[in-house]
């Protein structure tokens, strides 16, 4: 089956040079997406190509999510928890950690489907999750993939290693983890934080990921309690603990947060083959502070924290705070933005090549072009303008109504699953 999209704008993601073209789209990832002069015969078509008229639409590269907990989308609208948390810690362990405990297979099938029908209505088709389920571990990986697939979008997808949940919940979620992987499915080897994190899981994590050839996955110093932690347990800076261990080895190694570190620890993950990954909505809503991300080099994407499932959102916090905290230009929040594709590209992951694309109904009130993109992408491109969705060379989104699941379906069982979780929690 082919795509063609007919009288296009398309805009060069890297370039960001406007050219007015037809585009072949194939779900083969070897020539995934051709610029073509003319649209073949009527004759030369087969029964299942499809033809999409984009006169007056812009199409370029979709869109990809570095970081989200697509866990926390059953929480929209739940009840208070019982006590009000006062700082962090109190956060995670009255709210998310009260709510993780609380899942079961059926609760994280009903979210990963919301999430990626919000991520593919915002023009996102791929994921890299970063999940949590203590008393729902055997499984789970394979059914956020299951869901994420029979939506059409891409995952690189781990599982969150902890030792706040015993001894029985981290040894399924080391083997959920290897299980997963060694099956042939893309994922890394995930771990919550330092601080709920002790030596013998942290060696048992680095050791695996070298075994399956993987990354590591894990928050850092989100928090400054996280620091303090390390410190005092073990002697040393975050940064410098998980270096020790081998977890900076990895190019495949994403680093979320990353806000509470010092210029040591700060030129260390600069040197490494590290990734970090930008949650600035996340931060602002924990209180957790800021970072100046521009330290870090240019090994940073961005990432939701599962606020939410729109990147053109995050890219727009990303500008606005980093204002503050960095002096951002248009560009270097539009390279944080796209950074993600870099990260699965040189890595070698699947199913985030050039035939992968979004059909945007932008009809500005002034002039757009290869100069003035990044004004018009941080200003005045949002997720109400993406009309059509192809992912992986298939049709997900067309015309605003998603095509591979039943929404209306999807949804009423989420509210279902929704119901069952807040009456587990109260």
């Amino acid at each position: 089956m082919t795509i063609y999209l007919k009288n296009a704008t398309y805009i060069d993601w890297k370039s960001l040079e406007f050219v007015q073209t037809n585009l072949s789209v194939s779900e083969n990832e070897e020539q995934p997406l051709q610029l073509i002069e003319r649209m073949p015969s009527q004759d030369v078509l087969n029964d299942d190509d499809t033809i999409i008229d984009c006169t007056g639409k812009l199409v370029t590269r979709s869109f990809a999510c570095g970081h989200h907990h697509i866990y926390s989308t059953l929480a929209r609208g739940m009840p208070a928890p019982k006590l009000s948390p006062t700082n962090f810690v109190e956060i995670l362990k009255y709210v998310w950690w009260n709510l993780d405990k609380n899942l079961n297979l059926e609760m994280i099938k009903a979210s990963a489907l919301a999430s990626a029908i919000y991520s593919a209505r915002n023009g996102v088709t791929f994921i890299i999750d970063h999940h949590a389920s203590p008393f729902a571990v055997e499984g789970c990986l394979q059914t956020i993939k299951d869901a994420f697939d029979s939506v059409g979008v891409g995952s690189l997808l781990c599982y969150e290693l902890s030792d706040r949940d015993g001894d029985d919940s981290k040894n399924k979620a080391l083997h959920e983890t290897k299980s997963f992987i060694k099956q042939g499915n893309q994922g890394l080897v995930g771990l919550h934080a330092s601080f709920t994190v002790g030596n013998d899981l942290l060696q048992k994590s680095v050791a695996m990921a070298r075994e399956l050839n993987s990354g590591l996955h894990i928050h850092v110093a989100e928090d400054k309690a996280d620091q303090d932690n390390c410190l005092k347990e073990h002697g040393k800076r975050v940064i410098h603990r998980l270096s020790e261990a081998g977890v900076l080895d990895h190019s495949k190694t994403i680093l979320g947060h990353c806000l509470h570190l010092d210029e040591s620890e700060i030129k260390c993950v600069r040197d490494s083959k590290a990734w970090v990954v930008e949650n600035v909505e996340s931060n602002l809503n924990n209180a957790v502070g800021m970072a100046d991300y521009s330290s870090y080099g240019e090994k940073i994407m961005l990432g939701t924290d599962g606020m939410h499932s729109d990147m053109l959102r995050s890219a727009k916090a990303a500008f606005i705070t980093g204002q503050t905290t960095e002096g951002i230009s248009f560009p270097d929040t539009y390279m944080r933005f796209r950074n993600v594709h870099r990260y699965l590209s040189e890595n070698q992951y699947q199913g985030d090549a050039d035939n992968n694309l979004v059909i945007l109904d932008y009809n500005p009130p002034t002039e757009i072009n290869g100069d003035n993109f990044l004004g018009h992408f941080l200003f005045g491109i949002e997720s109400g303008h993406v009309e059509s969705v192809i992912s992986k060379g298939k049709l997900i989104v067309e015309n605003r109504k998603l095509l591979t699941v039943n929404e209306h379906d999807v949804l009423k069982f989420s509210r279902e699953q929704g119901l069952r979780l807040w009456e587990k929690l109260s």
